[in-house]
């Protein structure tokens, strides 16, 4: 009887290599993992940490560092480039939204139509813009708004007796040449998300409304509406990070510094703070403010569209 108790009361005998494969298990996801948390934590986390630490600095030289607490903060609050950077980049970032939801929604419902012919050739033309060099498109746009009769906007206007016009040295042509600069170029990725979600839409509901006498506006309205919303939460979200990161299209128009600062954004502030100036510390500080600045309008965009909300 003792016997036969004791040979119930022991514990199974699990083998080393058992052992083994069982830890390998549990280990094995950090391993794959580690990758892109090491890339991250090199180049994104320490290079954001270390934007904060210097932007409480006076860094002159590679290693002569002065901790100066708030100074660099005090003197954004009363830099009048940076309000005028902030209210280019919110001009740009308002009509590119106005723009590229609606517009590439419109499209996206057009080549999801049954009846539309062509659907792989037209998604190509659109999704073409998007491949090109950043550079060389705004070289192109750049020699097409130029300021002589004989550049193409110029040349198109003189045929209703308009211009010619100095589109690159004027506040409002100056934000229609980079608002235009970014519809071409981003409206097929755009329609490519939206259309990604049109595809994912039950057709039985359609089929439901159209029996219960449902209209195009009514079917819009209430089904795809509702139903691509998380992709119009990401396209908002990505075209305002799009918006306040603008650089490259501003700094082909007009360099480091623009007239008046109609081109100046955050991104071409820092890059002149940083390399044009040499003070670091302050390219860190407008980082660290463009960076606060960014995830607050993001997080009340998405908090007023009820992301964070239960179904």
């Amino acid at each position: 009887m003792s016997s036969s108790i004791v040979q119930i009361d022991k514990k199974p005998q699990i083998s080393t290599e058992t052992k083994k494969k069982i830890n390998m298990q549990k280990v094995a996801p950090y391993i794959f993992v580690s990758p892109f948390i090491i890339i991250f934590a090199l180049f994104s986390l320490y290079p954001f940490i270390n934007s904060i630490i210097m932007s409480f600095q006076r860094i002159e030289g590679m290693n002569e560092t002065t901790f100066i607490g708030l100074q660099n903060y005090r003197r954004l609050i009363t830099d009048p480039v940076f309000y005028k950077a902030l209210w280019n980049v919110a001009r740009y970032t308002f009509w590119t939204i106005l723009i590229l939801i609606p517009l590439p929604l419109l499209l996206a419902i057009v080549m999801n139509h049954e009846n539309t012919k062509f659907k792989s050739l037209f998604r190509s033309v659109f999704f073409l813009p998007v491949l090109t060099s950043t550079v060389i498109v705004g070289l192109v746009f750049k020699f097409a708004f130029s300021k002589e009769a004989s550049g193409v906007f110029n040349s198109w206007l003189g045929h209703f007796n308009i211009g010619p016009i100095d589109w690159l040295n004027g506040s409002g042509t100056g934000m229609f040449a980079l608002v235009l600069v970014c519809v071409w170029r981003w409206m097929g990725v755009n329609m490519i998300y939206f259309l990604s979600g049109l595809q994912s839409i039950p057709k039985d509901l359609y089929e439901c409304a159209e029996i219960d006498g449902a209209n195009t506006w009514v079917k819009f309205k209430h089904i795809t509406l509702p139903m691509v919303k998380p992709i119009t939460t990401y396209v908002l979200t990505i075209s305002i990070l799009g918006g306040f990161s603008l650089f490259n299209e501003t700094y082909v128009y007009w360099g480091a510094a623009s007239p008046d600062n109609i081109g100046t954004t955050f991104l071409t502030y820092i890059y002149k703070s940083a390399f044009s100036d040499g003070d670091l510390g302050y390219a860190c500080t407008l980082g660290v403010a463009m960076f606060v600045i960014v995830v607050v309008i993001n997080l009340i965009q998405v908090s007023v569209r009820g992301l964070f909300k239960e179904d």
